[in-house]
C-alpha cells in the first residue's frame, strides 16, 4: 500500500527540515510526499528545495488557510493512505509509516490510529503530555473523544466518500472531520497502542486565551452539527487533557528499564503489542 504523507508549512524554518527529514526517512514504505508551502518569506522554501528530489510535490502559492492547503494536497494524493504531517511535527521512528501499512493490510481497517506525545518546542526530547488514544467506542465521542489528528491514518477512499475539511471552522476542522469519519468508521478502526508522532507544543488553538475560547466555540459548533451532545462534550474534551498529565506523572513515577523506542516493542502482529513504562526523555 502507498502511503501519501502531507505536509503544509509557511514560514517555519526552524523546524521545517526536521518534518521533512522524518518524513523522507521513514524505511520500507511506497512513500508518496506532499509538501504545500504558503508562499513563505523566511528561509522555508529555500529548505524545502534542498530535499526537492526526494519530495513527489511541491506547490508553494497563497492559501486562504491551512484547511484549505490541506484539502488541495488531499485532492493530488494518490496513495492508498493518507497521512498529515504537520511542519512542526515528527514521527516518533522511522518505521511508523511501515508499522501502519502492516496494520492495515492485517486488519483491513478504514482507519488506523496511535498514540501521541506533545512536546517542548525547543527540546523535542522532552515531553510535556502522553495523549493515550486507547480503543474507540461511539459513546466515547460524547465524552469528547477524538484521536490525535497528525497520529490518525485514513484509507483516501473515505475522503472521497466522507468530503474534505470544512473550511468553514477555522481551527476545529480537524476535529470535524473526525467526527464525521469515525461516526460511521469507527467499528472498522484500529488503534495502534504505541507513540507514533511527537507534536511540538503550541499550537494554533492554544497559544492564547483568545484561541482557546475561539478553539472551544468552534467546537460547540462542531458537537452540534454531528449530534454527540453540546457544552458537555466541550467541557469534557478539555478535562481529558488533564487525564495525559497524570499518564506522564505517572510514567515518570514507575519509571523502568526501557525496550526500544519509548518502552514500546512491537511484535510481529499490529494487534500484539508490548509495553514497558518509559522513561521522561525521549529518543
Amino acid at each position: 500500500m502507498k502511503v501519501s504523507v502531507i505536509t503544509v508549512v509557511k514560514n517555519n524554518e526552524r523546524t521545517i527540515r526536521q518534518a521533512i527529514e522524518s518524513a523522507i526517512g521513514q524505511r520500507n514504505v511506497d512513500l508518496e510526499y506532499i509538501v504545500i508551502d504558503g508562499k513563505s518569506t523566511d528561509k522555508t522554501l529555500k529548505i524545502i528545495k534542498e530535499y526537492k528530489s526526494r519530495i513527489s510535490v511541491l506547490i508553494s502559492e497563497k492559501d486562504k488557510n491551512l484547511y484549505h492547503a490541506l484539502n488541495k494536497a488531499i485532492k493530488l494524493a494518490t496513495g492508498d493512505i493518507v497521512a498529515i504531517l504537520h511542519s512542526d511535527d515528527v514521527y516518533a521512528s522511522d518505521h511508523v509509516l511501515a508499522d501502519v501499512v502492516k496494520c492495515f493490510e492485517e486488519t483491513d481497517c478504514s482507519t488506523v490510529y496511535g498514540d501521541l506525545a506533545i512536546v517542548k518546542h525547543d527540546e523535542p526530547d522532552r515531553m510535556v503530555r502522553y495523549w493515550k488514544s486507547g480503543k474507540f467506542s461511539k459513546s466515547k465521542l460524547y465524552m469528547g473523544w477524538m484521536p490525535p489528528h497528525p497520529s490518525f491514518f485514513v484509507k483516501r477512499e473515505l475522503y472521497q466518500k466522507y468530503g474534505l475539511f470544512d473550511t468553514n471552522f477555522r481551527i476545529s476542522a480537524d476535529y470535524d472531520l473526525i467526527l464525521r469519519i469515525m461516526s460511521e468508521e469507527g467499528k472498522n478502526s484500529c488503534y495502534l497502542p504505541k507513540l507514533l508522532v511527537k507534536m511540538r507544543a503550541g499550537g494554533a488553538s492554544n497559544n492564547s486565551p483568545k484561541n482557546l475560547m475561539k478553539k472551544m466555540n468552534d467546537d460547540y459548533l462542531v458537537v452540534k452539527k454531528h449530534k454527540l451532545g453540546g457544552l458537555f462534550t466541550v467541557v469534557m474534551k478539555k478535562v481529558i487533557k488533564m487525564h495525559q498529565y497524570i499518564v506522564l506523572d505517572n510514567m515518570r513515577l514507575w519509571r523502568k528499564e526501557s525496550v526500544g523506542l519509548f518502552g514500546i516493542r512491537t511484535l510481529p502482529s499490529c494487534t500484539e503489542t508490548e509495553f514497558t513504562v518509559p522513561s521522561r526523555r525521549l529518543r
